[in-house]
């Protein structure tokens, strides 16, 4: 159970806000519009693209179950965007891999979602740098 202190009105106002920012951006249905796919396989895709997954820890990191998460991979295996090959640690297994065209709708997918509003782009610069350094001290890790 967490405490109940005087901050705490403030912290969750001030993190609604900074969640309203990233959520309601609409960048995730622009990554959806100009891709051609959900977002669900855009996001598979820029998962895989850093790193090759086996199906069941794919379906784990997207939080989908694995029928869905075949669902996706035979989706994006079909435009070419991934392949399975043979797991060189469990050859009964595996694992599902970006291709190069895939690696590349996956760039853009991250430079869709790394794209600031225009109310974050609006900031002066001495705004931006204290927010910056705001969040710094309160990112995880």
């Amino acid at each position: 159970m967490t405490s109940s202190g005087p901050g705490d009105a403030s912290a969750r106002a001030a993190f609604m806000m900074m969640r309203s920012v990233v959520l309601d951006n609409d960048s995730r249905a622009a990554v959806a519009e100009e891709l051609g796919m959900s977002f669900v396989r855009a996001k598979a895709l820029r998962h895989l693209a850093q790193q090759s997954q086996r199906l069941r820890e794919l379906a784990q990191a997207l939080a989908i179950d694995a029928p869905y998460a075949t669902v996706i991979i035979d989706d994006l295996e079909e435009r070419g965007l991934v392949e399975r090959r043979v797991d060189p640690a469990d050859r009964r297994c595996r694992l599902v891999s970006v291709t190069a065209a895939g690696a590349a709708v996956a760039s853009r997918a991250e430079e869709i979602l790394s794209t600031p509003p225009t109310s974050l782009t609006s900031l002066p610069d001495e705004e931006l740098i204290e927010l910056n350094r705001i969040l710094r001290r309160i990112q995880p890790g």
